[in-house]
């Protein structure tokens, strides 16, 4: 008997220093739905780093990679890497124009917005990455999942799991949803009360950007550089 072909290609970029669960969580979800094809799009079939240590292995090329229902775009350090990278930029330009939607994770968003996909649309962006999205012509959002049109996007790292369910919702329906999240006992009860800005208070954020404050404005050249190429300026 012949294996049933897929009739949902669901696509994530891979690429060096991705944040795993930005990837891995939406990929564990949208993989149950009936009739779904995950593929890993890369340059080339090379284990991939991610920002974690391990690898990952791209099941795919980006010349290989077939038409596109779902397109998501995973976040993490690595994007400033490919905010001007051409190749990476037009796979995604080329798949995103003809995916049925388009989607992100975390800092997810901002390659996107490189790729000219969220321009004149609203988006969710981890909180700390956020305020570069309307250098691209995207409007940020506060929710952890934001929906403007075909456009479907979480915000940080976690919030991919419920962008995830939703997404589910909307191509099998709320019950294929639920039975999913039951097979994988969703159940979040967090120890901590501190995974946003306003519960986790004034303070505490503020020792969390300075964390990252270098970081940030090393990639702000990049991201200045990417908003001035999707722009044609």
């Amino acid at each position: 008997m012949q294996a049933m072909e897929a009739s949902l290609h669901i696509g994530f970029l891979l690429f060096p220093k991705v944040t795993q669960l930005d990837l891995t969580g939406p990929a564990q979800v949208l993989s149950r739905i009936p009739g779904a094809k995950v593929h890993l799009a890369w340059k080339s079939l090379e284990p991939v780093l991610t920002d974690v240590g391990f690898t990952l292995n791209p099941t795919i090329t980006f010349a290989q990679c077939p038409k596109l229902d779902v397109l998501c775009v995973p976040g993490g350090f690595g994007v400033v890497d490919q905010l001007n990278d051409t190749e990476t930029l037009e796979f995604l330009g080329a798949r995103g124009r003809e995916a049925r939607y388009v989607t992100s994770v975390c800092n997810g968003s901002l390659l996107l917005g490189a790729a000219g996909l969220i321009d004149g649309y609203e988006s969710a962006c981890h909180w700390m990455w956020k305020q570069y999205l309307p250098q691209f012509g995207a409007a940020p959002v506060d929710a952890r999942v934001v929906r403007d049109r075909n456009r479907l996007s979480g915000a940080g790292v976690t919030s991919g799991i419920d962008f995830a369910f939703t997404l589910a919702s909307e191509l099998a329906g709320d019950e294929t949803a639920r039975m999913i999240q039951l097979g994988l006992e969703y159940d979040p009860q967090p120890p901590f009360d501190c995974g946003s800005p306003e519960k986790a208070g004034v303070e505490r954020v503020a020792r969390a950007r300075l964390a990252q404050a270098d970081r940030l404005q090393r990639a702000e050249a990049q991201i200045a550089q990417a908003a001035r190429r999707m722009r044609g300026s």
